[in-house]
């Protein structure tokens, strides 16, 4: 067989595969995982409100970091882990749509770094399924950055628990203005 169509067979079945591991079916009106409060009157400035948008925001204390999640309406993991950021205390909106590459590019998520929700939250991007806490302590120290990126879908990860507990280990990288990336946390495994 022709190396190329190898690649492409290759290619195919992953994204086959990470879309599967992340689908399933819309919620159910009245789900928590979507729940819309009114959003706050003041807004930051790195997020511009899309007026055909409605809001999905969890109520939250009114000093808690803003964060707009977007994600395919069929994402589950997606769902599990913007349930993850609202336990730990963001306000979450969130916003479904088919087509996340153009606001990839827009926040400057390197390519092969991708997986499959982008957050927004204090000027920065958070990619995939980063853990709370990395997301607090990015706010935090404040670098001088465009995001973090936590590639693919790691076992274990916040929204990709395992029922019976098993966490893959996985390292969570900052990225800098320039694109280049470094870690910024590692997280151990537990089998």
């Amino acid at each position: 067989m022709n190396v190329k169509i190898l690649l492409f067979a290759a290619t195919a079945m992953c994204s086959l595969t990470t879309m599967t591991a992340c689908a399933r079916a819309p919620e159910a009106a009245g789900s928590n995982t979507d729940n819309v409060a009114r959003p706050t009157a003041q807004e930051p400035p790195a997020i511009a409100r899309s007026p055909a948008a409605a809001p999905a925001l969890q109520q939250a204390d009114t000093d808690a970091p803003r964060m707009v999640v977007h994600k395919s309406a069929s994402c589950g993991c997606c769902g599990l882990w913007v349930d993850h950021m609202r336990a730990a205390g963001f306000a979450v909106e969130v916003r479904n749509t088919d087509d996340l590459n153009p606001l990839k590019e827009r926040v400057g998520v390197p390519y092969g770094k991708g997986s499959c929700h982008t957050a927004e939250v204090n000027g920065y991007f958070v990619e995939g399924h980063v853990p709370a806490a990395d997301v607090k302590r990015l706010i935090a120290e404040k670098p001088d950055a465009k995001g973090l990126v936590l590639p693919g879908m790691p076992m274990g990860s916040p929204g990709m628990e395992s029922p019976e507990g098993r966490i893959q280990p996985y390292t969570v990288e900052l990225v800098a203005r320039d694109g280049t990336v470094s870690t910024f946390s590692e997280h151990a495994g537990v089998q």
